[in-house]
């Protein structure tokens, strides 16, 4: 931990070998996907988007082996590690693993512990804790997907283990920004299926955000599931409103007019075929 000014910020370093979580990996990084961490971590944040941030980045004397376009061609490149921070590093994945594996107990704690470190509007007293939790989650998420898709980002790899629970923008890997308009760009060479394109972000982050569901139920009674199911099905209002939001800053349109939506979609077709 880091506390500075009253924030308290967690440190993590990417590159610096095995963890237990590594799948058998080395563990390393390289020096390329290390600048461009620091890089576009601190520039997302300069542009107004949640984000970890990168505080340094140290070149290793270590050799990494890395395919880097997953073609077979494998080559030696040199190491770096990166300090991060952020204000939590809990993922979706954080819950999913707990309730898949049956550790409820483990799970509430851990629930409990986030509720009480980052969420202070939330009172640990109220029986509704975990679901109030939910509706901030899946509304702060529909931003933040809103956000990245008003500066043409993609992330490259929107699984349960790279998303937040936060809402902010981690794990920097194979990601990149739109040259041109295009909702089918993929920055990830090993994504042949496109699951992870620009376009998709928005469902995919719906699908994420029902796995989170999935596994804070075992937390909730039944009247608080049902009510849980009625903010989920919510997150496409709330994610299109707050990207109509943005992208009618971007044009300058003040006020409310109908036509606003249809003037968006007519220029993001527009930019498609320039």
């Amino acid at each position: 931990y880091f506390c500075r000014h009253g924030e308290r910020w967690e440190l993590q370093l990417k590159g610096s070998g095995k963890t237990p979580y590594s799948r058998n990996g080395d563990g390393r990084a390289v020096l390329r996907s290390s600048v461009r961490e620091f890089l576009c971590s601190e520039a997302m944040h300069y542009l107004g988007i949640p984000t970890s941030r990168a505080a340094s980045l140290v070149v290793s004397d270590d050799d990494v082996w890395r395919d880097q376009f997953y073609n077979g061609n494998i080559k030696k490149e040199r190491g770096a590690v990166v300090l991060r921070l952020a204000k939590s590093w809990f993922r979706i994945g954080s819950l999913e693993i707990l309730a898949h594996s049956g550790e409820l107990d483990l799970l509430r704690r851990l629930v409990d512990f986030i509720i009480q470190e980052h969420f202070p509007s939330i009172a640990m007293n109220d029986s509704n804790r975990y679901l109030e939790f939910f509706s901030t989650v899946v509304s702060e998420t529909a931003n933040l997907i809103a956000l990245w898709m008003s500066v043409g980002f993609a992330h490259g790899v929107c699984n349960t283990d790279n998303f937040s629970l936060l809402s902010i923008t981690i794990d920097y890997g194979p990601f990149g920004f739109m040259d041109s308009y295009d909702p089918n760009f993929v920055p990830n060479t090993s994504d042949d299926e496109r699951r992870y394109k620009i376009g998709n972000q928005a469902s995919v982050g719906l699908f994420n955000l029902s796995k989170l569901l999935q596994a804070l139920k075992p937390l909730l009674d039944p009247r608080q599931k049902q009510l849980a199911s009625q903010i989920l099905e919510g997150y496409g209002e709330h994610y299109y409103s707050r990207f109509t939001e943005l992208f009618k800053t971007k044009l300058g349109l003040l006020g409310q007019n109908e036509n606003d939506n249809y003037l968006i979609a007519f220029l993001l077709k527009v930019s498609l075929l320039c």
